[in-house]
């Protein structure tokens, strides 16, 4: 038996104005304690699959960043 996978919906921040070097995330795992991260260039790329918690923690560092 195969599992399909879920069709994510990826977005980026509505800071990113760079030029298209950014990360896209897909929220719709987060209730299951898991958010996809990958790079916006390369969108069949590889994809970083990150703790809900340790995703929440890196935005509250950027957050606070002086950028």
């Amino acid at each position: 038996m195969t599992t399909k996978s879920p069709v994510l919906r990826w977005f980026t921040s509505s800071y990113s104005s760079n030029g298209g070097n950014c990360v896209e995330v897909a929220a719709d795992l987060a209730a299951s304690g898991v958010v996809p991260v990958r790079d916006s260039k390369r969108p069949t790329g590889p994809v970083l699959m990150v703790s809900a918690a340790a995703f929440a923690g890196l935005v509250g560092l950027a957050r606070s960043a002086d950028l």
